[in-house]
């Protein structure tokens, strides 16, 4: 008799007992992104049949216009969290403050806050390339039954209790962490059930890829720059193949299958780097250390970084832990 593989939600109540705090807060916060996932992979599915590309002319609190399918998303994750009464606060990428959510039954009870980039790599969707959802989960350091206050997400990413991404492409993919692995599940959509196709991901320790946006070439630092000439150099197990989609989901979620780094560097144009700490960089950052990778900014842990700004920026240097040591070695 062949079993069927495990579901997500039969491996969230399984894998209860993991939880430090084990009330069920946190399997039902992880199963609302789970269906909240759900909805956005729908619309994304048809969405050069609908008018749901394009932009809508306005522009996010990161001077990025918003298109069509970052708003909706937006919006899905946030009711689903509100409407669950399972958080008490979210920062999201789309709104400049943050979401103090305190409804019906005193909601502010609640003892878990949400950061998330609800659709990155949302200017990929008129192209039909892959885009994602990424999110990281803390437990709230100001007292239950308060308002949440802006140190709730102003914590370093080591205090994640939770953090995974959704990959809507040739497949639909969650892939989370609560600090015990990476276990990636995928979604049937006959069914609308997500099975575990990735049990236990472990990244190789030295990829072959290397993933980073050769076009700013000449606004990278020195040390960057030497890396990617020891990646195109022919010697030993080199030249590395160069693999770069432009959607940071998708690129994270090659090498972490496959092995390889993923560098957004800072630049003469953003010296800060672009991606957020809180919301993008943390996330990612605490699944490639579950998975056996490293992620840093060049020079110090991500996850040991204490925010400043809950829109923040930073570089990010993740993934196979021996390419990320030797790109950190031409930084030095």
């Amino acid at each position: 008799m062949t079993l069927h593989p495990q579901t997500l939600g039969e491996f969230i109540i399984s894998n209860q007992k993991d939880f430090e705090y084990s009330s069920g807060e946190l399997s039902r916060l992880l199963n609302c992104m789970r269906l909240a996932a759900k909805v956005v992979n729908h619309e994304i599915r048809q969405a050069g049949l609908v008018d749901i590309t394009g932009t809508v002319g306005n522009v996010n609190v990161q001077g990025e216009e918003q298109k069509k399918l970052d708003v909706f998303a937006n919006n899905v994750f946030i009711n689903a969290l509100t409407n669950r009464n399972i958080v008490c606060g979210i920062v999201s990428e789309e709104n400049e403050e943050f979401i103090t959510i305190s409804g019906a039954n005193n909601a502010n009870r609640n003892k878990y806050v949400v950061v998330m980039d609800p659709l990155d790599g949302s200017s990929n969707i008129d192209a039909g390339v892959s885009v994602g959802t990424v999110f990281g989960i803390f437990r709230r350091i100001s007292p239950e039954g308060t308002p949440v206050t802006l140190d709730d997400f102003l914590q370093p990413g080591n205090m994640q209790v939770a953090a995974g991404y959704i990959i809507y492409g040739t497949s639909t993919m969650l892939v989370y962490t609560t600090g015990n692995g990476v276990n990636g599940f995928t979604l049937n959509p006959a069914i609308g059930t997500y099975y575990l196709s990735h049990p236990n991901i472990m990244m190789p320790e030295q990829g072959r890829v290397y993933s980073i946006n050769e076009g700013y070439y000449a606004h990278f630092p020195q040390g960057v720059k030497d890396y990617i000439k020891y990646c195109q150099k022919e010697e030993d197990d080199r030249p590395y193949t160069s693999r770069y989609i432009g959607s940071m989901v998708s690129d994270i979620h090659r090498n972490l299958i496959q092995g390889g780094i993923y560098i957004y560097p800072k630049s003469s144009e953003r010296e800060a780097g672009k991606l957020r700490l809180v919301y993008e960089a943390n996330p990612i950052a605490f699944i490639v250390e579950q998975a056996g990778g490293r992620a840093t900014d060049g020079y110090r842990r991500i996850l040991d970084i204490k925010p400043k700004d809950i829109h923040e920026r930073v570089p990010l240097f993740a993934g196979s832990t021996k390419m990320v040591e030797k790109a950190e070695s031409f930084l030095k």
